[in-house]
């Protein structure tokens, strides 16, 4: 595995500095992982966590267009245990992937080689990517970047190392989802802690720590650098699932708005 930089230092004079924290929290599972009993590296193990991957998140492939890259320099920022990357490599892009994780990084690396597939990995940082400007065709980025302190940094980056007429594929969390209200009545509500924003909640009690999700208006903002954006709430399983894996039907969807969808799809291009 390439190593493509070190993590930038911080000035948090505390034990574990948040980076820090959420470099530990997905080393001890990487994305798409912890409910997966397969002995980890063998061939079974990553196709159980590409069908648990696309069954819940059945859009992926739509927003990503695997198969539209072919010969095109493709970074993935997040690349967690390789599932999009390895599909972007089979669809003949160039491919570059990088995590905080090491250990994700580490999966990702050795399920390349497994499919015999080609790519550049490394443990690096998407507040300080060690690329030069202007490298990459795409830039994807599956549920990450609001797992960074600095996500409006980490957005810059993206932007830096895009070719002019590059494009993203990102996706960040939905602060007004069924998610973050299931949150909120479970560790808010039910807590008797009813003045616990959702912001709080995110931060303390999904995923890692300081995990936060945004409003429409705000990824606008974020994201306004760049041309032909195109944003997207998605509904996900996630926003109907009833107890621990358990979720209802696709159908009930129909009867949910769109807009309460916990994953917003960012698309554009460097102008």
């Amino acid at each position: 595995m390439k190593n493509m930089g070190n993590l930038p230092k911080t000035n948090d004079s505390s034990p574990h500095s948040e980076k820090e924290s959420v470099q530990q929290f997905w080393d001890s599972a990487p994305c798409g992982t912890r409910d997966v009993t397969i002995d980890p590296g063998t061939l079974q193990y990553y196709e159980a966590i590409a069908e648990n991957r696309y069954k819940l998140e059945y859009f992926i492939p739509d927003y990503a267009c695997f198969d539209g890259w072919q010969y095109k320099k493709v970074l993935e920022v997040g690349c967690g245990a390789g599932s999009d990357l390895l599909r972007f490599a089979q669809g003949g892009a160039n491919v570059t992937g990088i995590d905080l994780s090491p250990h994700s990084a580490g999966l990702t690396l050795s399920r390349l080689r497994l499919y015999n597939c080609i790519g550049t990995i490394g443990n690096a940082d998407a507040e300080n990517l060690p690329f030069k400007n202007d490298t990459f065709d795409l830039v994807y980025s599956w549920g990450v970047l609001h797992h960074t302190p600095d996500t409006e940094r980490a957005i810059n980056e993206i932007l830096r190392v895009l070719k002019p007429g590059g494009r993203i594929c990102i996706m960040l969390y939905h602060r007004h989802s069924l998610v973050a209200f299931q949150l909120y009545a479970a560790y808010g509500l039910l807590a008797f802690k009813p003045f616990h924003s959702l912001k709080y909640i995110l931060a303390h009690y999904h995923e890692s720590p300081g995990t936060k999700a945004y409003t429409v208006g705000e990824i606008k903002k974020m994201f306004d650098r760049f041309a032909n954006l195109n944003i997207k709430v998605q509904l996900t399983p996630y926003d109907l699932r009833y107890q621990k894996n358990k979720y209802f039907p696709h159908w009930i969807g129909k009867l949910v708005p769109q807009n309460l969808g916990f994953f917003i799809i960012i698309r554009g291009q460097k102008g």
